[in-house]
């Protein structure tokens, strides 16, 4: 689970890439262009007028987009970093684990063993015992 983030800025960064991500800007963006174009057919601009204006919003756009974009990227690398940290804790935790999983096993391997050859000595007293026994 990602932490939120820690300041205005990347809570920004992240709104912007979210919304910019949307079907809902590529709807927005082509009314824009429809409407620049409009505007020259209407006669409000002209067409050079028009495209110089259109080019600058669209480079300074590019521009914020591209910062805000790099924003999410060193969040989302830094997310990253904490997941793995926290991965590799958890894979030294259940290393851990196993090793005592291993020991109880081999304690418990070695008890097992030491009660069947208990059993194996009492079993062969008692065949001992019966091979001597007077009949």
């Amino acid at each position: 689970m990602t932490k939120p983030p820690r300041d205005k800025f990347y809570k920004t960064a992240l709104s912007i890439t979210r919304i910019i991500g949307s079907p809902a800007s590529i709807v927005i963006h082509t009314i824009i262009f429809a409407a620049s174009f409009l505007t020259v057919w209407l006669g409000v601009f002209s067409f050079d007028r028009m495209l110089l204006v259109l080019t600058t919003i669209l480079s300074l756009e590019a521009i914020y987009l591209s910062l805000f974009i790099q924003m999410t990227v060193n969040y989302t690398t830094e997310s990253i970093v904490e997941v793995e940290q926290d991965i590799d804790e958890i894979q030294e935790d259940i290393e851990e684990m196993q090793e005592d999983v291993e020991e109880m096993s081999d304690e418990s391997e070695g008890k097992t063993l030491e009660q069947i050859h208990a059993g194996l000595q009492k079993l062969m007293q008692d065949v001992e015992r019966l091979q001597h026994r007077p009949q």
